[in-house]
């Protein structure tokens, strides 16, 4: 089974938006979650804010600084989880390794499932050193999203794809998350690389889609397209979420236009 089973079976890309727990505030983030399921996501990405975020670029920086001052933890995090579940929509978590490793893995991988939760990515976690989140995303049934970026080798391609369930996440460019005026010309060829693999785990491409043009433009090649900064951006700049709707529901549009002709 594939977290983007329901946008493959039509034929399309699936559309997975981020969103950090506990931004603006815990209730105000659950709201945020909600309006994405609403408005067209296939996926939902729940980030555990975290004090030293190296992948994360400003936009999400800033917001999970914010969450973090006001007190938010982990618990509030498997909180979200629990409350954006159960409408049809599979809900992971992204999280830098350290908040699971102090919070205990097979007691984080037990409260998660609990919570409704799906899966797990971890930016900085590799499969070589999983050896306690491989056992324990087993035992709970859960998926494990692994990285692969342009300058991992074929080798270590071949050898994350194969320890990855749910997806394998794509990272389009070296560097930080944010939104781009233009996204990576070097995804297309990281993608075919992992198809390369033969592994039957779809493919979701990350860093940089801002608009619905850019979602089409990626959804062309890839299994999924995954969107953080804009979306947090817009619940920024706008707390009503009416921006935050209609970027989905352009996004949602732009990957269902993918492969349209």
């Amino acid at each position: 089974m594939s977290l983007f089973d329901k946008a493959l079976a039509e034929g399309r890309p699936a559309l997975v938006g981020y969103l950090p727990a506990g931004f603006p505030t815990v209730q105000g983030g659950i709201d945020a979650v909600h309006a994405l399921i609403d408005s067209g996501v296939d996926l939902v990405e729940v980030g555990l804010p975290y004090s030293d975020p190296v992948m994360d670029g400003p936009v999400i920086q800033r917001a999970t600084e914010r969450a973090l001052a006001s007190g938010v933890r982990t618990k509030d995090v498997l909180a979200t989880v629990e409350a954006v579940t159960g409408k049809g929509v599979p809900v992971v978590v992204m999280t830098y390794w350290n908040p699971v490793d102090r919070y205990g893995v097979d007691a984080f991988a037990r409260d998660l499932a609990a919570a409704g939760g799906a899966g797990l990515i971890t930016p900085d976690l590799i499969p070589d050193e999983a050896e306690d989140w491989l056992a324990a995303s087993d035992e709970h049934k859960l998926d494990r999203i692994f990285l692969v970026s342009p300058s991992s080798t074929d080798a270590r391609i071949a050898m994350t794809v194969a320890h990855c369930r749910g997806f394998v996440y794509a990272t389009a460019v070296m560097g930080v998350t944010g939104a781009r005026d233009a996204v990576s010309d070097a995804a297309p060829e990281l993608v075919a690389r992992v198809k390369a693999a033969n592994s039957p785990v779809p493919v979701g491409v990350g860093l940089g889609v801002r608009d619905g043009a850019q979602a089409a433009q990626v959804g062309r090649y890839a299994d999924g397209v995954i969107v953080g900064s804009a979306l947090v951006k817009a619940v920024a700049d706008d707390p009503t979420l009416a921006s935050l709707r209609a970027l989905t529901v352009e996004l949602a549009a732009g990957v269902r236009s993918a492969r349209a002709s």
